[in-house]
């Protein structure tokens, strides 16, 4: 690096600490993303859900009604990380798997990094799932100060292995920084996440701001959780069900475990914590996104609108329910402008500032749900109408939680989609489609989506590496082979 390439970086660093000690020390940010987690699966919408930590917090901040992710973790991660739609890198379809030579684009500088310059110490705790093949794509390369957790998509709860034992490609999924984690075997990965991350807070130096990124394992499969959670729903027939419900209520005494080492550090008054999901839940491993239609993996809002809430004393506006608009690209800008940063103009999302501390209008109109090529199928949404072109994944019926009828027809597998059209504001979960009597409004939406095109890259779909097996690595999942 040359002398003056030390002399930029030196008087950003100056200026930016100079300008935090002027205007006060930004805000700690506590970003916590639960896996899998249905628009039904939490208890300040479903009271059959005990989540007495979640629905506090919630209550007491500001409840997200029209907060949207992606229909899958990758593509979610990747929106949160980088502030633009997935399908401008080619992370638009499915997820990475842990064979496959890919991850996020090194050209991207992501979040954590752009906090770090900030003057933020940051953290990561749980689930990366953004392409490990090469060390430059793992967390410690790409921001975070300190990484526990795992790499590839799912695991097992207790063992931490990623793939099943006999299989021919199974191995270890467990780091803390670089080094692999051979000492939580038998620990369920939701209290070995929780520990650590009331480690670092009783440990922060409260001089310095806090990013901390908690991506929690839970509750994405394998449907796993110890039995006195299962047991809290005995009421409940339908096995997945029940366990899939124990396994939200240990992700939100987890929560309530954080919450309290932030109480007890003093950090909880300096603390604005964002709490989503990464996609809607998978109706057939025991999650509920009633009664919107769909579920994970489509464009339905089953499938990409998220629970979630943001809670701080930082917040102008409480103790409601906003209904603006907000995407997953929104995150970052937003999270930088509270740490006092600014984001680049070109970027997909927007900050929601605003929005999310004083209630004031969204700062976007219009968002697009996935361009997926692989699929063929896309979707977007502007105001409140919503044009669904091509096919918008497997699940495309209405999925009542146990004890519900289901008095609408799933017309999953069926080959007629090809363009559908709704008007949110009156018809949210997507009964009645008015593409035919609303034709300018399709061929309107059918434009923009066609625009957006234009910045695609092409879906990254790489054929498995067979040198990424951890058989040739120690039966861990290790970076180096591509």
């Amino acid at each position: 690096m040359s002398r003056r390439c030390h002399l930029d970086l030196f008087l950003l660093t100056f200026f930016t600490l100079c300008c935090h000690k002027c205007h006060g020390k930004p805000p700690n940010i506590l970003f916590i993303v639960a896996d899998d987690l249905g628009w039904n699966d939490v208890g300040f919408r479903n009271p059959a859900i005990k989540t007495p930590n979640i629905d506090k917090l919630a209550y007491e901040g500001v409840i997200l009604n029209q907060s949207y992710v992606q229909p899958w973790c990758t593509p979610s991660r990747t929106a949160f990380m980088t502030g633009y739609y997935p399908f401008r890198s080619g992370l638009q379809h499915g997820v990475i798997h842990g064979t496959e030579p890919c991850g996020v684009p090194l050209k991207y500088t992501l979040l954590p990094q752009k906090m770090k310059d900030l003057g933020y110490e940051t953290h990561m705790i749980g689930k990366w799932h953004l392409g490990f093949c090469r060390w430059e794509y793992t967390p410690t390369y790409r921001g975070f100060d300190t990484f526990y957790g795992y790499y590839n998509g799912a695991e097992d709860y207790y063992t931490h292995v990623q793939g099943k034992l006999g299989h021919h490609v199974h191995g270890l999924d467990f780091r803390d920084n670089k080094a692999v984690v051979t000492d939580q075997n038998g620990t369920y990965s939701s209290f070995s996440y929780y520990k650590r991350a009331v480690q670092i807070i009783s440990k922060h130096n409260s001089s310095m701001p806090m990013f901390m990124y908690l991506p929690f394992q839970s509750v994405h499969a394998p449907i796993e959780v110890p039995k006195v959670y299962e047991d809290m729903y005995l009421n409940i027939k339908n096995a997945s069900r029940r366990i899939y419900s124990g396994m939200v209520t240990a992700l939100d005494d987890a929560v309530g475990n954080i919450t309290e080492a932030l109480k007890d550090y003093g950090l909880i008054n300096d603390t604005l914590m964002v709490f989503t999901t990464d996609n809607g839940g998978p109706s057939h491993l025991g999650a509920n996104n009633w009664p919107l239609r769909g579920a994970k993996t489509t464009t339905w809002e089953g499938g990409t609108r998220g629970s979630g809430f943001v809670h701080g004393s930082m917040l102008k506006k409480k103790g409601y329910v906003n209904n603006e608009l907000i995407h997953a690209v929104d995150w970052l800008p937003t999270f930088m402008a509270v740490a006092g940063g600014k984001s680049e103009s070109d970027m997909d999302g927007v900050n929601q500032w605003r929005t999310v501390s004083e209630g004031q209008p969204s700062a976007r109109t219009e968002f697009v749900y996935n361009i997926d090529d692989v699929l063929n199928g896309s979707a977007i949404r502007v105001g409140d109408f919503k044009l669904l072109h091509g096919n918008p994944g497997r699940w495309s019926g209405w999925y009542p939680p146990p004890g519900i009828e289901n008095v609408h027809r799933d017309p999953s597998g069926e080959a007629h989609f090809s363009e559908m059209l709704f008007n949110l504001a009156d018809d949210p979960n997507e009964y009645n489609d008015l593409s035919k009597a609303m034709p300018q409004m399709v061929e309107k939406l059918k434009a923009k989506i066609s625009m957006y095109k234009k910045g695609m890259t092409p879906a990254l779909n790489p054929d498995p590496e067979p040198k990424a097996n951890p058989k040739y690595w120690g039966g861990v999942w290790s970076p180096g082979w591509c």
